[in-house]
């Protein structure tokens, strides 16, 4: 051994990294590992399904979990499990989608709204008024004046997601743009698109990963409640919330079609609400602390 090679780091197993990266940071480690099952099984749901969720059998209908039917049968006697599968692409694509479109509008108009004085009042009424319709009936009446379909639910779901991502960006840049080094670039003639680009949109990106997950979070969570009340994703389409739906008239005797697509939508919102709890300790450690 050489004395060279005595200050050299040494290299942890992958095993102690990750055992102590879930020390540190449990509810991140747990959150990223339950949905990152639930988008795998997602991906995976033409291998996983046990059959077609559109097959109609009237011979099954209604039938309990069996070792035929992982999770029973439904009133048209489709198989639930498999229904329930594919009911995840929906949920967590709807979930990514409003989560990235969001944020991304969010940040244009609230970067606009906190540098530029001018445009400030103008943008902020409007997310007011946005604001002051809840987004559960904002997003009901946007179904039912538009066509329904998978991309009217998420324009849907979207709009009603902007102003608070307006709010937070805005209130950020209000206090960035007082900062020493921005002062520095304005008087060095920087151009304000350099500005915005270069010295405020990377000191966004840790509250913005937060708020992102917890918008993807009410993003699955208002889909299943669209399609729970028929204004939602098409009934030909399986989604979580059209199969509890489908099945909120059989409970007395059937409980088991809306039991396990529940179970799979307050797992995938309980881990995109870990996931965003874990970036928050571990993006503000002295915030961690404190609580």
């Amino acid at each position: 051994m050489t004395a060279s090679s005595l200050f050299l780091p040494v290299k942890r197993p992958a095993s102690r990294r990750a055992l102590r990266a879930l020390k540190r940071h449990p509810t991140l480690c747990v959150g990223t590992a339950i949905l990152a099952l639930l988008t795998l099984a997602a991906l995976a749901a033409p291998w996983l399904a046990a059959m077609d969720p559109q097959d109609i059998d009237p011979l099954t209908r209604m039938k309990p979990p069996s070792a035929a039917h992982f999770f029973g049968t439904d009133a048209l006697g489709r198989d639930v499990y498999s229904r329930t599968v594919w009911g995840a692409r929906v949920s967590l694509f709807v979930g990514a989608v409003v989560a990235l479109a969001a944020t991304a509008a969010g940040v244009a108009l609230g970067m606009l709204a906190g540098y530029f004085r001018r445009v400030d009042a103008f943008i902020m009424r409007i997310m007011d008024g946005l604001m002051a319709i809840p987004g559960v009936l904002l997003a009901i009446a946007l179904m039912a004046t538009l066509k329904g379909g998978l991309g009217t639910v998420i324009v849907a779901i979207v709009i009603p997601e902007i102003p608070r991502v307006v709010r937070l960006v805005r209130a950020l840049v209000l206090a960035l743009r007082e900062q020493p080094y921005i002062e520095a670039a304005v008087t060095c003639g920087t151009p304000v698109p350099v500005i915005l680009w270069r010295h405020i949109l990377p000191n966004l990106f840790a509250p913005l990963m937060v708020q992102a997950t917890f918008i993807a979070a009410s993003a699955i969570l208002t889909e299943a409640v669209l399609s729970f009340l028929g204004v939602g994703i098409p009934p030909q389409t399986p989604s979580w919330g059209n199969i509890m739906a489908e099945g909120r008239n059989f409970v007395a005797v059937a409980f088991h079609i809306i039991l396990y697509p529940g179970l799979f939508l307050g797992a995938a919102v309980l881990a995109v609400n870990l996931v965003g709890d874990g970036l928050r300790d571990m993006l503000d450690p002295r915030l961690a602390r404190k609580l």
